[in-house]
């Protein structure tokens, strides 16, 4: 894994990987993290991305991770929900401009899927030969804004780049209500409790989120939900969804199967759904990550 790092448009500079011990390359793939983790927690996947021909590129967002040490608040976005889509499609003309003529693919995972769904339709010339979308969802509008008015009513209290208990439970507060095997307000993540215990032990994971993050992946959520935006992506775009039909991010596969649907009616000709039984919110950190991996590369290799 190499590292480096790339200006922000908000604010410091965002620290980025790069796996690329690759005999023969057949792709590119950026994965976009989540919230309140860091893309070094994918080098399992880079690594199996790489074994099977695929270069693997990723950034800390603003607030995550190395980005932090680069000049960023931790849990913040400075600027907003469209400046960390910037950021990462900074890293994408990038590395685009390293491989020319290499198919090039997205998987953006939680807020992730969110970045790189806002990303589709702000870059719908971006050339990508693929999208992976995981673990992602949709939500009321009425909801949404109820949100965003809780968040700008604790952001008076605590300023935008602090934290708040309130938001962190109107965000996450409700995700374990319907497992009968909780351990700990973290075992939405994974049925795997190792992976929720490593996460609880990084430093670099878990952190509360500031009430303007909170704030923009809000906003952000509803712009991608607006038929005007989706209708721009374009419509030979290959889009494939995957996650656990037990993750609360997506309504238990609810709110995926919305999504794509919202994606067909927007014009988008080739969306599939893979919904994995009782897993949950990472599923490529589940139990059966073996078969979702398998999946994601049938994926890749159909669309190189």
């Amino acid at each position: 894994m190499k590292e480096f790092f790339i200006p922000s448009k908000g604010k410091g500079n965002l620290h980025c990987c790069k796996w690329d011990d690759v005999a023969e390359i057949k792709g590119v793939v950026q994965i976009v993290h989540g919230i309140a983790e860091h893309i070094t927690r994918y080098d399992h996947v880079a690594k199996l991305l790489n074994e099977n021909g695929f270069v693997v590129v990723g950034e800390d967002h603003m607030g995550h991770g190395g980005s932090i040490e680069g000049g960023s608040t931790q849990g913040y976005f400075d600027g907003g929900w469209l400046n960390a889509v910037d950021d990462s499609y900074a890293l994408c003309e990038k590395t685009k401009a390293e491989y020319p003529g290499v198919p090039y693919f997205i998987y953006g995972h939680s807020m992730g899927s969110f970045l790189s769904r806002t990303i589709l339709y702000r870059y719908p010339d971006a050339g990508f030969a693929g999208a992976i979308l995981s673990g992602t969802g949709w939500m009321p509008v009425p909801v949404l804004k109820v949100g965003q008015a809780v968040c700008k009513l604790e952001a008076r209290k605590v300023g935008d780049a602090g934290t708040s208990p309130t938001v962190d439970k109107l965000m996450f507060g409700s995700y374990t209500k319907s497992y009968s095997d909780v351990r700990t307000p973290l075992d939405w993540l994974s049925r795997d409790p190792a992976v929720v215990d490593a996460y609880i032990a990084d430093p670099l994971s878990g952190f509360s989120a500031s009430v303007g993050l909170s704030r923009s992946m809000l906003q952000g959520m509803e712009m991608n939900q607006k038929m005007s935006n989706l209708t721009k992506m374009p419509k030979k775009l290959p889009v494939l969804f995957i996650a656990g039909d037990a993750d609360p991010v997506g309504s238990m596969g609810k709110g995926v199967q919305q999504t794509a649907e919202a994606f067909r009616k927007a014009g988008l000709l080739n969306v599939s759904v893979r919904l994995y039984p009782g897993a949950r919110h990472e599923v490529h950190n589940e139990t059966n990550k073996e078969e979702v991996l398998g999946d994601v590369l049938k994926f890749l290799n159909k669309h190189v």
